[in-house]
């Protein structure tokens, strides 16, 4: 899908901040850059999938493993085509709170879905879509299901109430992940303190979006 915009994503496991670090990625370009941005996340990022987020983090839902997977494929397509790939077309930033690289590491190496099958059902359910920049949010699991209890206040939803190994087969798959494409994938430590977090987030950004002289 050609685009005259720029596409961030960030990835990470539960807990990481990389929602936090994704709003804060897209207030700051709004500042400072004086381009469109669009902030958008999956599941989720339009009326439409916000149901199928809905669906996917009821602790209640008992969803086979491959219907979880079409459900995340099906929010995929919706969102590329109405939210996601229009922006692109437009010239437009776009900060996604997650994006292809979760399939992989949740229903790929944590499932245990065949991960040549889910790139390919990515690149169809995305039309091809794929991120310039990846900002891999990295904390240590046990850190990372903490903050999000903390957050819930209590058992949090039906991925955050997984088994430890779970969550530690989902970072393993974003450490290989980036390992496999590291000049588009960027690991950055969420262990630190938010505002040395962002400065590292807003760091790689600036490296990578076009004519970023102009914000320095």
């Amino acid at each position: 899908m050609p685009n005259a915009g720029f596409f961030v994503t960030l990835e990470g496991i539960e807990g990481s901040g990389k929602s936090t670090q994704a709003r804060l990625l897209a207030e700051y370009l709004r500042e400072r850059t004086g381009r469109e941005v669009v902030e958008t996340r999956e599941p989720g990022g339009t009326d439409v999938t916000q149901r199928i987020r809905s669906l996917l983090a009821d602790p209640a839902a008992a969803l086979d493993p491959r219907a979880e997977l079409f459900l995340f494929l099906a929010d995929r397509s919706h969102h590329v085509a109405t939210v996601v790939g229009p922006a692109l077309a437009r010239g437009a930033v776009v900060v996604s709170d997650r994006f292809s690289d979760s399939t992989l590491a949740y229903q790929g190496f944590a499932r245990g879905h065949d991960l040549e099958l889910l790139r390919d059902l990515n690149a169809w359910a995305s039309y091809g879509a794929t991120p310039d920049l990846t900002l891999w949010i990295d904390c240590d699991v046990e850190v990372g299901l903490a903050r999000a209890t903390k957050r819930a206040g209590g058992p949090g939803d039906r991925f955050e109430a997984e088994p430890l190994r779970f969550h530690e087969k989902v970072r393993r798959g974003f450490t290989e992940i980036a390992a496999a494409e590291p000049e588009r994938v960027i690991r950055i430590d969420g262990t630190p303190e938010l505002a040395f977090v962002h400065d590292a987030v807003k760091a790689a950004v600036l490296a990578r979006l076009p004519s970023a002289e102009a914000l320095q």
